[in-house]
């Protein structure tokens, strides 16, 4: 998708999108003022915005194995840190988001698809140290530096896989009874998407929350939420643009909220 056609959707997202007046849902109307739109700073954000800041100003070069949807920014394997940075990480404000729903639901375990350079899973690392954050990271250069970032924050509670996503996705689903909390971060394609939001949505209990990054990046990507939302065991979604939000609770009603945020 261009950047004109992206530009586009957004003016009409936030057009089309509600803010707390819109919501009839007590659940979502708590999530939304408590936890969506809370500005409250927590100490460990800047710690961690200290560690984008100097990923940022980082020359070095490395190779890419990318083994998702590509790049729009830059088609070369050889990519310098600071561009990573600057076009792959989450902002701020997604990533304290992500802290944000992770301190809302407490999971045991989250389960995130595509580390990049870290700086979400630390995020979402940073809540309590009893949590357990599994990320993957396809290319071998980028998990390196991920994993020297988390050294860095001194979190022991990652663990940080080398592989791709279709290798150990099966065989680690097989090694759990349930999912809490999974971040779709990596292969933002349509049929990717799909494929592992329904081998993960089968080891989802009713309490799991999935969050799925740059659901309208692409026309693919806006027609694979599209298709999560019609998912029988999916209950209540929220749509936020860039990202989306994902619920199993068999007790909230089917509904889809499209959010300002």
């Amino acid at each position: 998708m261009n950047k004109f056609k992206q530009a586009l959707d957004f003016a009409k997202y936030r057009l089309k999108s509600g803010n707390e007046h819109s919501i009839h849902s007590p659940f979502v109307f708590e999530l939304y003022n408590d936890v969506i739109t809370d500005d409250n700073p927590f100490y460990i954000y800047n710690d961690i915005e200290s560690i984008r800041a100097k990923l940022l100003l980082t020359d070095m070069e490395i190779s890419i194995d990318d083994h998702g949807a590509g790049s729009t920014v830059n088609s070369s394997n050889k990519r310098k840190i600071k561009d990573i940075a600057k076009h792959t990480l989450k902002s701020p404000k997604y990533g304290q988001l992500l802290f944000r729903l992770v301190n809302r639901f407490k999971p045991k375990t989250i389960l995130e698809l595509g580390t990049s350079l870290g700086v979400s899973t630390m995020y979402m690392a940073a809540v309590a140290k009893n949590i357990n954050v599994i990320t993957v990271e396809g290319c071998n250069n980028t998990a390196k530096v991920a994993q020297v970032n988390f050294d860095k924050i001194g979190f022991e509670n990652i663990t940080l896989n080398h592989d791709t996503f279709d290798s150990f996705l099966p065989s680690y689903l097989k090694t759990v009874n349930h999912l809490d909390f999974v971040f779709f971060d990596g292969n933002h394609t349509k049929e990717a998407t799909l494929n592992y939001f329904n081998l993960c949505a089968n080891k989802a209990n009713q309490e799991a929350v999935f969050v799925f990054d740059d659901i309208h990046w692409s026309e693919g990507m806006t027609e694979a939420w599209e298709i999560i939302k019609q998912n029988d065991k999916v209950t209540t979604t929220i749509d936020l643009h860039f990202v989306g939000i994902v619920f199993f609770n068999p007790e909230l009603s089917k509904e889809n909220f499209l959010l300002k945020f």
